[in-house]
C-alpha cells in the first residue's frame, strides 16, 4: 500500500513506545489518514504457536457503542423464521435461491450470514465459497440459531465476529474515527475482554503478546497490554 503525505507526517509524531489505550485513541483520532471517516481496528499478536491443534482463537463481541458500519445480513431460513428475519431488518432472506446464487455465481454481497439449524443441512453446500471469506454460519458465533430475529438485530447493532489468522494475528473492527474518544475506548475494552475470554484452556503463559490500533489509512500505535488474566 502506498502512503501519502498525511501518513508520513503522522508517522513522525507517532509514539515510539507502547502507550495507554486512551493515549493511542487520542492519537488515532487526531491524525487522520484519509478524508473519509476511517474505520478504527484493533490488532492483536497472539503467537504462531496458537495456530496448531485446537488452540485457534475465535469468538464474538457486542460493541457497546456500535461499529459505525452499515452491516448487510443474509439469512437462510424458510416459513415463519424467514418472516421473522425480514421483520428484524435482514437484507437478504431465502434458501434455495440464495444457495444457488452463492454456489454458481460466487455471490457474497453481505457481511454476516445467519442460518437456522434446519437450514444448515443445505447451507453446507456453500462452504467452499463462504468458508474462505469467513462468512460461513457457525454455532460458536451465534449465527446458527433458531432465534434469527435476535441474531439479525445483534449483527445490525454492533455484534462483531473475530477469528485468528494463520499467522497468529487477529484484527477486530472497533468503530469509526469520528466516534467520541470515550466510545472508542469503551468498544476496545469490550474487544480486549472478549479476546481474553476466548483464550484456549490449553494455552499457558502470556496470551496477548502485542496489541495496536490504527485507522484505515493511518499509523498504527502500540498499546500497553496488561495481561492481567495470564
Amino acid at each position: 500500500m502506498k502512503h501519502g503525505k498525511k501518513y508520513f507526517n503522522a508517522l513522525k509524531k507517532a509514539p515510539k513506545k507502547a502507550v495507554s489505550l486512551e493515549e493511542a485513541v487520542k492519537f488515532v483520532k487526531a491524525n487522520a489518514g484519509a478524508k473519509f471517516d476511517e474505520t478504527v481496528d484493533v490488532y492483536f499478536h497472539l503467537g504462531k504457536e496458537l495456530t496448531k491443534g485446537d488452540t485457534a482463537v475465535r469468538g464474538t463481541v457486542k460493541l457497546p457503542n456500535g461499529s459505525g458500519k452499515k452491516v448487510k445480513v443474509c439469512v437462510f431460513a424458510g416459513g415463519e423464521q424467514a418472516e421473522a428475519a425480514k421483520a428484524a431488518g435482514a437484507d437478504f432472506v431465502g434458501m434455495a435461491d440464495l444457495i444457488e446464487k452463492i454456489t454458481k455465481e460466487g455471490w457474497c454481497d453481505f457481511d454476516v450470514a445467519i442460518a437456522t439449524v434446519e437450514a444448515m443441512k443445505e447451507v453446507r453446500k456453500c462452504a467452499r465459497v463462504l468458508g474462505p471469506r469467513g462468512l460461513m454460519p457457525n454455532p460458536k458465533t451465534g449465527t446458527v440459531t433458531d432465534d434469527v430475529s435476535t441474531a439479525v438485530k445483534d449483527a445490525k447493532g454492533g455484534k462483531v465476529d473475530f477469528r485468528m489468522d494463520k499467522t497468529g494475528n487477529l484484527a477486530v473492527i472497533a468503530g469509526k474515527r469520528s466516534f467520541e474518544e470515550a466510545a472508542l475506548v469503551g468498544n476496545i475494552k469490550a474487544i480486549v475482554s472478549a479476546v481474553t475470554a476466548a483464550k484456549p484452556a490449553a494455552v499457558k503463559g502470556v496470551f496477548i503478546k502485542g496489541m495496536s490500533i490504527s485507522s484505515t489509512m493511518g499509523v498504527g500505535v502500540n498499546v500497553v497490554v496488561a495481561n492481567d488474566a495470564e
